[in-house]
């Protein structure tokens, strides 16, 4: 027979499943930002109509024999269709987040030997959102936790990445924002 909880018992079942999970290593990798939450518009200072700068992320909940991270943010709404915005790899494990304005070089010192691939702007590192003015266009930031580190040299494209990844990739996490430029 099914019983229906009160909303309140609920949260308290969820939270409990949750606190468990972590105590045994299942919990799902996750990616958040500390600019701007799942859905939300993503602030102008990490577009092109602001600084320009990434925007600061963190994660965690890899799953046990991560060797690497990989980080790949594109807008799937761009009007010539899905574009790249940044392209990072061999991350190691030991790091759970990214600041905020990573250095737009091929290895950034504070990524403890991350390498950072070419975006659609054919440029290193970040590039934010800067769609044509109209509607906001999504944002996908997508982390994968993998079995191994990848070894491409700086400069690799997103698909150069995915072709590397595959087969390695034991977690994905993702993170959405939205961004519009305003019409002139």
């Amino acid at each position: 027979m099914l019983r229906w909880l009160p909303f309140q018992s609920f949260q308290f079942c969820v939270a409990a499943l949750t606190l468990v999970a972590a105590r045994e290593g299942r919990m799902a990798l996750s990616l958040t930002s500390s600019a701007f939450q799942e859905g939300d518009a993503i602030p102008t200072r990490h577009t092109c109509d602001g600084a320009d700068v990434s925007p600061a992320l963190s994660w965690r909940g890899a799953p046990a024999g991560t060797a690497a991270f990989a980080l790949i943010v594109d807008d799937p709404d761009a009007p010539a269709g899905t574009w790249v915005h940044w392209v990072l790899y061999d991350l190691p494990a030991t790091i759970t987040a990214t600041p905020e304005n990573v250095a737009k070089v091929e290895t950034p010192s504070e990524l403890g030997g991350a390498v950072q691939g070419k975006n659609d702007f054919r440029r290193l590192g970040y590039g934010g959102p800067c769609p044509p003015p109209g509607p906001a266009h999504r944002y996908f930031f997508k982390l994968y936790a993998l079995a191994t580190k990848l070894g491409l040299k700086p400069g690799a494209t997103k698909s150069d990445v995915e072709r590397a990844m595959n087969g390695h990739v034991l977690a994905t996490a993702q993170l959405m924002g939205r961004y519009a430029r305003p019409r002139r």
